[in-house]
């Protein structure tokens, strides 16, 4: 027997394909909802989170907390696991973190001619083919951002991600499930002892990736016979230090009888790697209207393992937080536009959970009044010393954890 994922893009006949599938091979049905319960489930990480790091572009603060690579870390061991069954037809983003050497799984992709695409999406919307257009683009742009990250690919319709690639607008729903499913049942796709131990492969290599990313390291992980293989593909420093660690943590997993590490391409780019603290805040949103002192102080709070982000005005500042939930915001009063007292009130009443920390240098004790009843975490004046705002934003984060805590 055999595995089937299908990945395609919208308004490409793929939910007929999908229950014609369904219905001549008797294969169970997994969509992506179902894998992200798993993965939630097992992780702690909530669907939301999950939905975002398969559709969505990374969050701003993502090369901090790397919350999209946990993500699709545990979103692998839920689909590691998911293949300790066959017969299952896999529809969505999450069969793509299949390895392609796990040879009883056939990898169908579904697409169709653009315009075909948005005159079916203007007729079952109806809105106009130019409304239905963005619409597309916009989800198009969502399985871009997908293959971009997993097989450092942007086309998600790219032939040689795929043993199918199917032009719906050309051949008939009928035709493709039944070329479909005779691929699926020829002895060249079946289950063998082989591709069993390749599944099994696939889960040590998903439950190393998972143990590195609770100690806040993110590698490839690729295992054969016990042996597993870390890839690093972003400088450090002190490269045998970071790989004396991230031995150890991956040896201590069950069924890991060795481990190597190594460097990857990435390693010689302009990138720096950084294990993530998870004891420090790492999205801290910086909103002042003067550039050169927030990004000066941007980068000195990075030098205090504090990642951060930077807006310039409160409708920025606003869309962050609406888009990339930061956890602690330092916010200055006088801008153009939205003055930083109103963007308080907002953040307040929309996400009470965020920590605003007022930094100013025109404020008034009649500010300081307001903004404290609003809920700011403290006020303080500029200038500031970095290391009374360090030890501030720690105690936000304190504050954070606790609530976080009382809630488990």
């Amino acid at each position: 027997m055999s595995v089937i994922t299908v990945f395609s893009g919208t308004y490409c006949n793929d939910e007929a394909i999908i229950q014609g599938l369904v219905k001549q091979t008797g294969y169970r049905l997994i969509r992506d909802a179902e894998l992200m319960a798993l993965a939630a489930k097992q992780s702690g990480i909530a669907e939301t989170k999950m939905e975002r790091a398969l559709a969505g572009r990374p969050s701003v603060f993502n090369k901090f907390t790397h919350e999209r690579e946990r993500a699709i870390a545990n979103l692998r061991l839920a689909v590691a696991q998911t293949l300790a069954e066959d017969q299952l037809l896999i529809y969505g983003f999450a069969g793509q973190l299949i390895p392609r050497d796990i040879h009883h799984v056939l990898s169908i992709c579904l697409i169709a001619d653009f315009k075909t695409r948005a005159a079916q999406a203007a007729a079952a919307l109806q809105v106009a083919e130019s409304e239905a257009a963005k619409l597309l683009h916009k989800q198009d742009e969502e399985r871009s951002n997908w293959t971009k990250a997993i097989f450092d690919n942007p086309d998600p319709w790219a032939s040689d991600l795929y043993d199918m690639v199917v032009p719906t607008d050309k051949v008939a729903v009928e035709e493709i499930v039944a070329a479909v499913a005779k691929n699926a049942g020829s002895g060249t796709v079946g289950m063998t002892a082989s591709t069993r131990k390749a599944v099994e492969e696939f889960q040590l290599a998903a439950q190393v990736e998972i143990a590195l990313a609770q100690q806040g390291h993110q590698v490839a992980v690729h295992a054969k016979q016990g042996a597993v293989t870390l890839t690093i593909n972003k400088h450090v420093l002190m490269l045998s230090r970071l790989e004396g660690e991230l031995k150890s943590i991956a040896s201590q997993v069950p069924g890991v009888k060795q481990v190597e590490t190594k460097v990857g391409p990435g390693f010689y780019q302009a990138d720096i790697y950084r294990k993530q603290d998870f004891t420090m805040p790492s999205k801290i949103l910086l909103v002042d209207d003067e550039r050169e002192f927030v990004q000066t102080l941007s980068e000195r709070l990075l030098m205090r393992d504090m990642g951060s982000a930077v807006a310039y005005d409160g409708e920025s500042a606003l869309e962050v937080v609406r888009q990339d939930e930061p956890e602690v915001m330092i916010l200055d009063l006088k801008m153009p536009g939205i003055d930083g007292i109103e963007v308080l009130r907002r953040v307040k009443e929309t996400q009470p959970e965020i920590e605003v920390i007022i930094l100013t240098g025109h404020g008034s004790e009649a500010d300081r009044d307001t903004c404290m009843k609003l809920g700011a975490f403290a006020y303080l004046q500029k200038p500031v010393d970095v290391e009374e705002l360090s030890a501030t934003i720690k105690r936000a984060n304190q504050k954070i954890q606790s609530k976080g805590a009382g809630r488990v």
